[in-house]
């Protein structure tokens, strides 16, 4: 509740402290539930917390990649008002704060909420290389099963002699804004092959960031250079690298998890594979197979949206109050005239990512078998 302190002559604590002590105390603050109560407790804390960018400044201590963003804006769903002739300069720089408050306020919720975390794998880009094209395609690693429609299901690269030599799984997801925790990786075991190897990795890095190629041109996984053009690093921007982590020569879903929850802007995940530890017995060359990947997180959208459409790759962060409480039909079908145009732009954005992601989870596999009929069919194998 704010306090009427400043309207009636009582004592401030700011005044006493003066602006630059105040900024020193209050950039102190690491706990976004500590800035949204200071910024209660009267108007004139209100309005230092804003004007000085202390939700701003707090986002990007906590999340770095924040710091990619060059403006914060609020976008409502009726138009806003037209701007009076009589508004100042000023009037027009304290609105942008305020919007720009309100956005930072609410990712700042965003990033330390507690709620659960899902895999937001929506497709496929592409893959570095694949030995065996479409048997062995990445389209394999989005099911978590070894054992798919009476065949092997799992993802090989193609085979080098140089046990250093990386390779790369790049995915697109679910939204263009999220939050990623860890990502999950099991290597293939080929229970076919004399000695039941596992085509692990030596290590494991992520990178997360955004597409520079227009919308559309990421297809599916369809042709044998598994969209090597799509993957290729200068077709991207990244704004996180994660550290490397070592990978076991294990036949399980391995969790990476991330130093720190880290924001992907832009939906687009690179899983890099570093180094090789087994060889083929067949050809004496080195492979990597993973079988199932996993990106765990949480969607920010429709809340937040971003358009990315600076020539420098940064963007521009967009609140929409009160998205994330329209019904999915709303969301899905809504594109209502007397709705803001930015209001239309993001929300059939978001509709499209709806959309696409319905249109990849109905075209995925569907047919499993049971741990039994895989057990049996290893057996077969191996007569």
């Amino acid at each position: 509740m704010e306090t009427e302190e400043e309207d009636s002559g009582g004592w401030d604590f700011l005044d006493w402290l003066g602006p630059d002590t105040s900024t020193t105390v209050f950039h102190l603050l690491d706990d976004p539930a500590d800035l949204a109560r200071v910024a209660a407790v009267s108007r004139s804390w209100r309005r230092f917390v804003i004007e000085n960018g202390f939700s701003k400044r707090l986002c990007r201590r906590i999340c770095p990649e924040a710091a990619s963003f060059t403006r914060a804006v609020v976008v409502t769903r009726s138009p806003p008002p037209a701007a009076s002739a009589s508004e100042s300069s000023q009037d027009a720089e304290c609105r942008a704060r305020e919007g720009e408050h309100a956005a930072y306020s609410y990712l700042l919720g965003a990033l330390v909420s507690a709620k659960p975390a899902m895999d937001l794998i929506m497709r496929c880009v592409g893959a570095s290389s694949t030995d065996f094209f479409p048997d062995e395609t990445m389209e394999n690693t989005l099911v978590p099963h070894e054992w798919v429609n009476h065949r092997h299901s799992y993802w090989s690269s193609g085979g080098k002699d140089d046990p250093d030599a990386p390779e790369s799984l790049t995915y697109r997801l679910s939204s263009d804004l999220c939050l990623i925790d860890e990502i999950r990786v099991r290597p293939y075991k080929a229970a076919f092959q004399h000695g039941h190897p596992i085509y692990s990795s030596k290590a494991v890095r992520i990178r997360l960031g955004h597409s520079k190629l227009d919308p559309g041109t990421e297809t599916f996984v369809s042709a044998e250079n598994e969209n090597l053009t799509a993957i290729a690093d200068e077709n991207y921007t990244w704004t996180y690298t994660s550290p490397e982590f070592p990978m076991l020569q294990e036949n399980v879903l391995q969790t990476f998890k991330l130093p720190r929850p880290a924001l992907c802007i832009g939906g687009i995940v690179k899983i890099e594979l570093l180094g090789r530890l087994q060889k083929q017995s067949i050809d004496d060359r080195y492979y990597i197979c993973v079988c199932h990947v996993q990106v765990m997180g949480r969607s920010l959208s429709p809340d937040l949206m971003i358009d990315i459409s600076d020539p420098a790759d940064y963007s521009n962060l967009k609140y929409l109050p009160g998205a994330g409480n329209l019904r999915p039909e709303d969301l899905l079908s809504s594109d209502a005239k007397e709705d803001s145009l930015d209001w239309r732009s993001l929300v059939s954005r978001y509709r499209q990512m709806r959309e696409l992601a319905m249109v990849y989870m109905l075209l995925g596999p569907v047919q499993f078998v049971d741990e039994q009929d895989e057990a049996e069919a290893d057996l077969l194998h191996m007569l």
